[in-house]
């Protein structure tokens, strides 16, 4: 860990990968295992999207300090985000926070004729934020997202924190 510290960029690249892992398991459990996201889920995954493309170029380009501590600043930012989307998703599926009103899937297309609605009705699954259609250790994927964004933006802390240090011994 001291190691990667160290190193700006291959933090920066480590927090991108790390954010890339987490949506390749969402992808994984939805498309492998069938477990279809709610609004909350895909809300989530926008965060580390962004991660993923801003540490993608700056591991590639953040060679100055200032470079650095800015990409560090926005991942801590966008971590933090996660963390609190991943926060806010748990407590609606343990009922401690009410849910958005249209979080329950998305309207079907207009139906042409009645047959056509029974039809959309016998195929339409609606998939709610409050019902954790997983859970491992106790813990729903959004409850996993957030203790891992949660260590991620530890990391980012950590990655300013020694950039500040090492300005502050070369100053």
């Amino acid at each position: 860990m001291p190691m990667l510290l160290d190193h700006p960029r291959r933090l920066i690249l480590a927090i991108g990968l790390a954010s890339l892992a987490l949506i390749a398991g969402a992808w994984y459990f939805e498309l492998v295992v069938g477990l279809k996201p709610c609004k909350l889920c895909l809300e989530q995954r926008a965060p580390h999207y962004a991660a993923i493309g801003l540490a993608a170029v700056a591991a590639l380009f953040a060679r100055t300090r200032w470079a650095q501590i800015a990409a560090l600043l926005v991942l801590a930012a966008l971590m933090l985000w996660s963390t609190g989307l991943g926060i806010y998703h748990s407590g609606v599926e343990w009922g401690w926070f009410a849910g958005p009103n249209d979080c329950g899937g998305a309207p079907a297309p207009a139906a042409a004729g009645m047959q056509d609605f029974m039809k959309q009705l016998q195929s339409v699954r609606v998939v709610s934020c409050t019902e954790a259609a997983w859970r491992f250790l106790g813990l729903s994927l959004a409850g996993w997202n957030a203790l891992a964004s949660l260590a991620l933006l530890g990391l980012a802390l950590l990655g300013l924190r020694r950039l500040r240090a090492a300005a502050l011994a070369g100053a």
